[in-house]
């Protein structure tokens, strides 16, 4: 089984207008979600095998408080591929992972994000800032997850309440 957690970025800052998309950083209220996201992942027991991220500064951010909330040690891989990407681009990109990693986090932006969710599990709902997609592929190999064998396992986001 391979297992995929989509996490778009957390909440970024349009403070500053002579900023271009890419540098954009984490606002105070993204700031403060991603390590509670992080915080949320840790408590279910998630470790990731490898974290993939946008390397734009608002992605970035995110992935790297994620990683240190779950006490990831590794390195965060960015990869500009993942920025502004297609479904087809990502799909691509997860179909060549190394098939020893069993758990991936796929850190990005929306509207890809929420299409790739759409195409694998017709995932329907806007993935907020923060919000995290996990599905199940039942396979052993990256190159075979497709819609057939994948599975919505949870959705979380910021202002999802526990009761």
């Amino acid at each position: 089984m391979k297992k995929l957690y989509i996490i778009r970025h957390a909440k970024s800052s349009w403070k500053d207008e002579m900023l271009n998309d890419f540098e954009r950083p984490l606002n105070k209220r993204g700031k403060l979600n991603a390590p509670m996201m992080g915080s949320r992942l840790k408590e279910k027991g998630v470790m990731p095998d490898i974290i993939l991220s946008s390397p734009a500064k608002r992605a970035k951010s995110t992935a790297e408080m994620i990683a240190k909330e779950i006490g990831y040690e590794k390195k965060v891989l960015f990869d500009e591929n993942i920025y502004e990407s297609s479904v087809d681009e990502l799909h691509k990109i997860l179909t060549e992972l190394d098939d020893k990693n069993s758990t991936v986090f796929l850190v990005g932006h929306n509207p890809s994000l929420n299409a790739l969710a759409e195409y694998y599990v017709n995932f329907s709902q806007n993935i907020p800032t923060c919000g995290i997609v996990e599905i199940a592929f039942a396979c052993d190999k990256w190159a075979d997850i497709e819609h057939k064998n994948a599975k919505l396992l949870s959705f979380d986001y910021p202002k999802k309440s526990d009761g």
